[in-house]
């Protein structure tokens, strides 16, 4: 299990940048770290609503983490070009990092086998990853969804925190 204050596991995956259906390119967390602090937020499915209430949240608080040099991902088992068309509908202001070989959710430990009872999804969590690469925050789902306009101005004051360190 990755915990706080563990190194953040590295890896390349795709990255839906958002501009096109075809927008994508690979991206390596350790390249992107220590340029600020690292929001991964973990989802199960795009297209879901959950889902897109979550990474809503995270779009109008954007600003905010912008502000604090925060980057912000979304990361899920979905194809990079689905995704594509999913931050295209709601006008997302972040990429989405594509782990569609289910590599991440396991060296994240947060696979979540029991999506309509057949497919292995991500478990809806957040990681925040400091300029060391160090899992500074690590919040796994459990029960119902937060409400996620608290929980992301949570999720924001954490990276507010680790910026004033």
């Amino acid at each position: 299990m990755v915990s706080e204050g563990d190194s953040a596991p590295d890896f390349t995956v795709p990255e839906a940048g958002g501009e096109a259906y075809n927008d994508v390119e690979p991206f390596t967390l350790s390249d992107a770290i220590g340029d600020g602090p690292i929001v991964l937020a973990f989802y199960p499915a795009a297209f879901t609503s959950g889902c897109t209430e979550e990474m809503c949240r995270f779009r109008d608080s954007f600003d905010a983490f912008e502000e604090l040099d925060a980057s912000i991902y979304g990361v899920s088992v979905d194809l990079p070009f689905a995704q594509n068309v999913w931050i295209q509908q709601h006008e997302l202001p972040f990429s989405m990092l594509s782990d569609w070989n289910h590599e991440l959710v396991a060296d994240y430990d947060v696979v979540y086998a029991g999506m309509y009872g057949m497919l292995e999804v991500a478990q809806r969590s957040v990681f925040v990853i400091d300029d060391d690469g160090t899992i500074a925050y690590r919040w796994v789902r459990e029960g119902d969804n937060p409400d996620f306009e608290t929980f992301v101005e949570e999720i924001r004051d954490v990276v507010a925190e680790i910026s004033d360190e």
